[in-house]
């Protein structure tokens, strides 16, 4: 896993590794520079073409580092030309620093740039401090340099993206490369910051917090799928974990079937199905591996919920008043302790009923995406999409759950104040039954972990792990079908191939 952080937090990681580690500010710089050279210079040698490079540098330390790019650059044998943007009686310390090392070493400064010329330009001309909208001549600027059909790199973040939030304030740079420094930013986690971002490098320059300090707020990699606990030899199907899927209307069996099946897939032993006699036939011939139940009244779900171990409610349930007394039925009982996945029309339902909010807790998963959320907060969705991690966090403490906040940077938090954010996934995955497997996984995840008392800090690993698999799944199933013809179903076949090495740490 990687440690994000906020603007803030970068601040004093700065700070704390010049002041305390005793590193100075210029090799900092330095080391930012010839990592972004690096990273450059793999794609100038892969296309083998002649480069003109144009640095745009502001004022900040962020120009310093644009300076100094175009000086190793220059000095490589490139082509490489300073536009100083910024205003130099605002230079700091270090960028007037680099501006006359530049000029000792002669590296060109141009002050009419004739744009079109230059096959890259590299965006130095604000860094993760930016804190007001873009406006007047810098906003002409970023948007003459998106005009440009140059290979376009960001140094540390694209210029007029919120390193917080990932909202573009005002104008933002469009980049093809952005090296980031130290830790990766928030913005550059959630869109339509990581959309500007193009592909993102995290390189190391030395910048390290103290031990064991962290701001909770993460990524995983596909190394953390080492942490799947291991399948013991002299288990069996029952002590594997049971899950009870509540799912499935008249006409809605898809969703029962896509939920179940993924809770197969990821790691429960045995799934029944609660769900409509009318699905009883299809559910026996799409999914054979199932238990169908299509029992009503209390004592059938009595039944039902002392066999399982985990609870999955909502895929395609429907909201009717016997729906209603169904998932509140189940949720009230949960509250001895079954750990529960709530999604779809299940959160619909809460929506609707809001004191059902204190029969939430840390043993509860909740998956809303962006419309739910908005029915269960009473926020817009343009507010949801300016402050989501706010929001998901929100949520989460006010009900004590741990809340999956769906979106193309998935956020999942606790009420412990714990963030991770998702970055695997593609846009293939934006398709019907996608929402339903990912409930399923979560539901065979939480099975590996049957009969365990976890913390809300694992609860909400364990979901953002699931989240993971879930998007990795979804970037298989693209590389196989291509984002435009994949399908939920194409999910089912590949979670366990992502899962294939799980807790088998000796064949990673």
């Amino acid at each position: 896993m990687k440690e994000v952080v906020s603007c803030e937090r970068m601040k004093q990681l700065d700070a704390y590794t010049i002041e305390k580690r005793g590193i100075p500010s210029c090799v900092l710089m330095e080391r930012a520079a010839l990592k972004t050279v690096e990273e450059m210079e793999k794609v100038f040698h892969k296309n083998n073409t002649e480069e003109k490079i144009l640095c745009v540098c502001g004022s900040g330390n962020n120009g310093g580092d644009g300076i100094a790019i175009a000086r190793i650059l220059f000095l490589h044998g490139y082509q490489a030309e300073i536009y100083v943007a910024g205003n130099h009686s605002s230079f700091t310390h270090e960028t007037a620093r680099q501006l006359s090392i530049a000029s000792n070493y002669h590296v060109p400064v141009v002050n009419n740039p004739q744009w079109r010329e230059y096959t890259t330009i590299v965006d130095a001309v604000f860094g993760v401090g930016l804190a007001r909208p873009v406006m007047g001549k810098y906003k002409e600027l970023i948007e003459t340099m998106n005009r440009m059909t140059a290979w376009k790199v960001a140094v540390d973040i694209p210029s007029g993206v919120n390193g917080d939030t990932g909202a573009v304030m005002g104008a933002a740079f469009e980049a093809d490369l952005t090296v980031t420094f130290g830790f990766l930013k928030a913005g550059l986690c959630l869109y339509p910051g990581r959309k500007n971002a193009g592909r993102t490098v995290l390189a190391d320059i030395g910048v390290y917090g103290e031990s064991g300090v962290f701001e909770k707020k993460r990524i995983l990699e596909v190394e953390d799928t080492k942490k799947i606990p291991r399948r013991t030899p002299e288990g069996n199907k029952s002590t594997f974990g049971k899950v009870l899927a509540v799912a499935g209307s008249p006409g809605m069996c898809g969703a029962a079937y896509f939920c179940a099946a993924a809770a197969f897939a990821g790691g429960a032993g045995m799934v029944r199905i609660l769900t409509d006699e009318s699905n009883r036939i299809p559910l026996q011939s799409l999914l054979p591996e199932a238990i169908i139940d299509c029992g009503k009244g209390e004592a059938a779900y009595q039944n039902a919920f002392d066999w399982c171990d985990v609870i999955l409610m909502g895929p395609g349930l429907g909201i009717s008043e016997k729906t209603r007394f169904k998932v509140h039925w189940f949720l009230e009982k949960a509250l001895s302790g079954k750990k529960v996945v709530l999604d779809a029309d299940g959160l619909n339902l809460l929506a609707e009923n809001p004191s059902w909010k204190n029969l939430l807790g840390s043993h509860v998963i909740l998956t809303p995406h962006m419309g739910e959320m908005s029915r269960l907060t009473g926020k817009s969705i343009g507010e949801l999409q300016d402050s989501r991690e706010a929001s998901a966090l929100e949520y989460a403490r006010a009900s004590g759950s741990v809340c999956v906040l769906k979106d193309a940077c998935t956020v999942t938090t606790g009420s412990d104040g714990t963030v991770w954010y998702n970055l695997s996934g593609n846009a293939g995955m934006a398709t019907a039954g996608s929402g339903d497997v990912l409930a399923g996984v979560l539901a065979g995840m939480l099975c590996m972990y049957r009969g365990e008392a976890l913390s809300v800090g694992e609860m909400t690993e364990i979901a953002a792990l699931g989240v993971f698999i879930h998007g990795r799944a979804g970037d298989l199933a693209a590389e196989n079908k291509g984002m435009y013809g994949m399908k939920a179903g194409d999910l089912l076949l590949t979670i366990p191939e992502v899962l294939k090495y799980g807790g088998r740490h000796e064949e990673i």
